[in-house]
């Protein structure tokens, strides 16, 4: 079964989100704020996509080691259950670089972003 490729990047000021189905066509591109005001949030976030698209999500929460914490309102549902048949969420290092460039205009540079879901969720 195909899957959504799903980056998320949480920042100072806004947590960027990008869901493609494969590594030339971007579906969503979001800028939310920084942090989700439910402990649900990402995990919802993440069976929505799923549900809408009607295939299993496979996403990288693109984060430092400084910059969130696994015991945080961000990460615990998410990383708690695994999603089940829904999604998977994995940690990627910010900072990773491959080529690629964007191609939705409106909310900023997501290249970095673009690049990460392409290299570690695609594999």
């Amino acid at each position: 079964m195909e899957s959504i490729w799903m980056g998320i990047a949480p920042g100072s000021a806004a947590t960027r989100v990008i869901a493609m189905t494969g590594p030339d066509d971007t579906i969503l591109k979001a800028r939310l704020a920084r942090d989700p005001k439910h402990p649900r949030a990402l995990a919802t976030l993440l069976e929505a996509i799923a549900l809408w698209q009607g295939q299993p999500v496979r996403a990288a929460l693109c984060a430092d080691a400084q910059g969130i914490s696994f015991d945080s309102n961000f990460c615990r549902e998410a990383f708690s259950d695994g999603g089940g048949a829904l999604y998977s969420v994995v940690w990627a290092p910010a900072g990773a670089r491959h080529g690629r460039r964007a191609h939705l205009d409106g909310l900023g540079n997501f290249r970095d972003l673009e690049r990460l879901v392409i290299a570690e969720v695609a594999r």
